[in-house]
């Protein structure tokens, strides 16, 4: 039987362990990657063999030949260019003439292949997706099929929102030779980006068959450890070939001519290469150790993976690491958990190697020498690069001076030399180093800066693309926690980045070897002049300036200490509006405020505006992309009242019968009772601030709320904007004669939209969603984000975290009780679906 092997990954999450060797060939248990997944064809009668290479190809070339020492035929392709997965497929038409598998080079699994080819056949599918359960599917593509086992839904690399299963695409896949038809010729195209999306919307029989067995992708250092670990517990069947040894009265797994001096403790989880001298008392435990490795008397070594020729000094100790080949640790070196030291490095005597660093291939540490830092390149990264609001860390701990140079260079490299970028910050110094930082980062990639220095969030936004900027970094104090430094990422329409995008600069960024610019390439900074008169005039060009200007309206607004108050007050001067403005100057230690504090700030102004009988009142965070109101009675609107005030207001000055109103998937359904009086359509989205900005590039979108007081105005920008959605309270209120926001406010039906939090763990979390879709069958559903389920008396909405290991809940009925009763009864149900 025929069958494609998948090889040409780069191995950027293993580094530095696969600088020098591609990732398929990294060891596992003593034998490459590669070797097992071809035992593993050859046991299910798949000999016949075309294996795709991409990086260092003449490595995997050279150690298997044509195959037949293997006891399978090898056939080598590589293509010129990256096909993707599908269209790599499609490069070695030629060789597949009947029903073939594709399998990635560097899993581990022990799955009857042959189960899955025969239930293929039986279904007379065109292709065959193999599955798994596992308990974070988030970096792999989620799947959901019917009774029959036909794929009903896919979903690559969801959100935690977007998880609606713990079921996952294994990467390997049983494949009629009609999928060509299906398949453009050199051209990128992956099974799970296009063709599997295309064969699913032209309704061809794609199936999806659970395997039995064990499957792991080898993703990053933590998973190549866990796969060993797991190959020593016995959970996996990969046909080791050493001999069962006895050592004292434990059994061990061990090459040829291995030689244990006196003393020497080790248990029954342990693998011994060839030709290993372990010397008098040193103890070795749950640990594999490769071929001629010397281990020194009196060592403890607990939990490691070492690579072939390595050297352990005596009296040394290491924990839970990964050892490449021919690399030296001294005489009583400590290597501590997590660190991964690639080939031949030299580690001196009584050196000190901290926790989780990384060390590069061929580097030298001195004696006595303690090393708190990865080797040559930066720290680690402790989480998730990106999350819902870009980068986020501890300012000048986390993210450092060096870390955001770092993050420049990963940008430079994503963006290309000559590429353009803005930057931009709030007025804290510690994001004026930072900003710097990155800079330096961007200016080392051959980029051209435009510093926009303080700036707020909307007029970056607004002002990228107007001279051909690439994109856009700002950073931020976090108006959260004031100990968090937020760095933002903008795509060259001044929108947020796309998670394709994030992913990609995060894997430059963990790579670590970004390609510089020449000397005489290096990058340039300057200012560009013209941002605020840009954002100035388009806003004024926007707004309806004569409505605004004759309505006489008098305003109170707090700036909040933001830079908004250098910008905003020139616009509202053109629109002749009357304005009390508080807190009008910069402030960087009022940056971030507590709940109390903003509590505060919103009584104040409730305050002055019953006091001066203003018309409204408003609060701009620090960022200028928030926008909290006060009616003209001093009543403080809560966020989600404020949306649908907003878009009320947008449905009653707007004459466009087929526009749209974009609003998150929570949000109550009151606002369908008030679109269907204007013939105005909704479309729920995603909650996070990406999907809901994404919303709003639709054409026939007029309006886009986030029910936490972010509102975006199409017609102007596709972005927040608080001084915008400022000039459109008051133009809309302008419309009509006594038309305030109390009365706007009492024309809205009341409502109440429960919420809970339910702890549950990560590890839960797929199987959660999973237990949620199975449970909603029967019922009206949306996918939106999370689970949504209607009934006949209000709806539920179930939604991971993505940050935090807890399950939202939210729900509404007419009545407030039945909504609390479906808050108790699906926080019940989460608790059962995690046991």
């Amino acid at each position: 039987m025929q069958a494609v092997i998948m090889a040409g990954g780069f191995g950027t999450r293993l580094r530095p362990i696969t600088c020098t060797v591609p990732k398929p060939m990294a060891p596992m248990a003593n034998k490459p990657m590669l070797c097992h997944i071809i035992n593993l064809l050859k046991q299910y009668k798949f000999d016949d063999l075309t294996m795709m290479l991409y990086y260092q190809p003449e490595i995997i070339t050279d150690y298997f030949g044509d195959g037949k020492k293997f006891g399978v035929n090898i056939k080598y392709l590589r293509p010129e260019s990256d096909l993707g997965t599908a269209g790599s497929v499609k490069f070695a038409e030629k060789n597949l003439t009947d029903t073939f598998i594709v399998i990635s080079g560097d899993v581990l699994t022990d799955f009857d292949l042959s189960k899955a080819v025969e239930y293929h056949k039986s279904k007379k599918a065109v292709a065959t997706m193999v599955l798994t359960r596992v308990n974070n599917p988030l970096q792999f593509g989620v799947v959901i099929t019917d009774k029959d086992g036909k794929v009903e839904r896919f979903l690559e690399k969801p959100s935690w929102g977007e998880v609606f299963s713990d079921t996952i695409n294994t990467g390997i896949y049983v494949l009629e030779p009609e999928v060509f038809n299906y398949i453009p010729q050199d051209k990128p195209f992956d099974f799970s980006k296009d063709l599997y999306p295309f064969l699913l919307k032209e309704n061809k029989p794609l199936y999806g068959y659970i395997a039995e067995g064990y499957w792991k992708d080898i993703g990053n250092h933590d998973e190549y450890r866990l796969a060993h670990y797991d190959i020593l517990d016995g959970k996996v069947n990969i046909g080791l070939t050493c001999e069962n040894v006895n050592v004292g009265d434990k059994e061990i797994c061990a090459g040829k001519n291995a030689v244990i001096g006196k003393n020497v403790e080790l248990d029954s989880q342990v693998i011994l290469g060839d030709n290993v001298v372990i010397e008098d008392g040193a103890r070795i435990s749950r640990s594999v150790i490769g071929s001629n490795v010397k281990i020194g008397a009196g060592a403890d070594v607990l939990g490691v993976i070492i690579w072939d020729n390595a050297v352990i000094g005596t009296e040394a100790r290491l924990r839970e690491d990964v050892i490449g080949n021919s690399t030296e640790i001294g005489d009583r070196a400590v290597v501590q958990v997590g660190s991964i030291i690639a080939d031949e490095c030299k580690i001196g005597a009584d050196a000190i190697i901290r926790t989780n660093l990384r060390i590069w291939p061929h580097k030298v540490v001195e004696a006595g020498a303690i090393l708190s830092s990865s080797l040559v390149w930066g720290e680690r990264w402790n989480k998730a690069l990106f999350n819902a609001y870009g980068i986020t860390g501890l300012g000048n701990i986390e993210v450092t001076p060096e870390f955001a140079a770092k993050i420049g260079s990963a940008y430079g490299a994503f963006v290309g030399e000559g590429a353009y970028i803005l930057t931009s910050r709030d007025d804290h110094r510690a994001t004026r180093m930072i900003k710097r930082g990155i800079i330096s980062g961007l200016l080392s990639a051959g980029v051209k800066v435009g510093d926009l220095r303080s700036s707020p969030i909307p007029v970056v936004r607004y002002e990228i693309g107007n001279e051909g900027e690439a994109g856009g970094i700002h950073i931020r104090q976090s108006p959260y926690d004031p100990r968090l430094v937020d760095i933002k990422f903008f795509n060259s329409k001044g929108g947020d980045i796309s998670i394709n995008n994030e992913k990609a600069i995060e894997q430059l960024f963990f790579r670590e070897d970004f390609k510089r610019a020449n000397m005489d390439d290096v990058g340039e900074i300057t200012v560009p002049p013209r941002a605020v008169e840009y954002y100035k005039t388009g806003y004024l060009n926007t707004i309806k300036r004569d409505k605004i200007q004759k309505s006489e309206k008098k305003i109170v607004i707090d700036y909040a200490y933001s830079s908004a108050s250098m910008i905003f007050p020139a616009i509202l001067g053109e629109l002749e509006v009357d304005v009390v403005a508080l807190n009008a100057f910069v402030n960087s230690s009022k940056i971030t405020k507590s709940q109390e504090e903003f509590n505060n700030s919103l009584s104040r102004l409730s305050d002055i505006v019953m006091t001066l009988k203003s018309d409204v009142g408003f609060l701009i965070d620090t960022g200028a992309e928030k926008l909290f109101l006060v009616d003209e009675k001093g009543k403080i609107i809560p966020d989600d009242q404020s949306m649908l005030i907003m878009a009320y207001l947008m449905m009653k000055t707007h004459k466009d019968k087929n526009a749209v109103i974009a609003v998150p998937i929570n949000t109550s359904s009151v606002i369908d009772d008030l679109a269907s009086k204007f013939g105005v359509k909704i479309k729920r989205t995603a909650m996070g601030p990406r999907n809901i900005m994404n919303a709003s590039a639709d054409k026939e979108v007029i309006f886009v709320g986030d029910n936490q007081g972010g509102f975006i105005f199409p017609e102007f920008q596709n972005a927040f904007d608080a001084m915008y959605a400022i000039g459109k309270v008051i133009e809309m209120i302008s419309e009509e004669e006594d038309l305030s926001l109390s009365k706007v406010r009492g024309e809205i039906p009341s409502f109440g939209v429960e919420h809970k939090s339910v702890p549950c763990s990560w590890d839960k979390k797929g199987q959660v969603m999973r237990k949620a879709i199975e449970d909603s069958k029967g019922k009206k559903t949306e996918l939106v984000d999370g689970v949504k389920l209607y009934f006949s008396n209000g709806w539920v909405l179930l939604v991971p975290d993505p940050d935090e290991a807890f399950f939202h809940i939210w729900a509404e009925s007419k009545d407030k009780s039945t909504a609390a009763g479906f808050i108790e009864i699906y926080s019940e149900k989460i608790k059962e679906w995690q046991e």
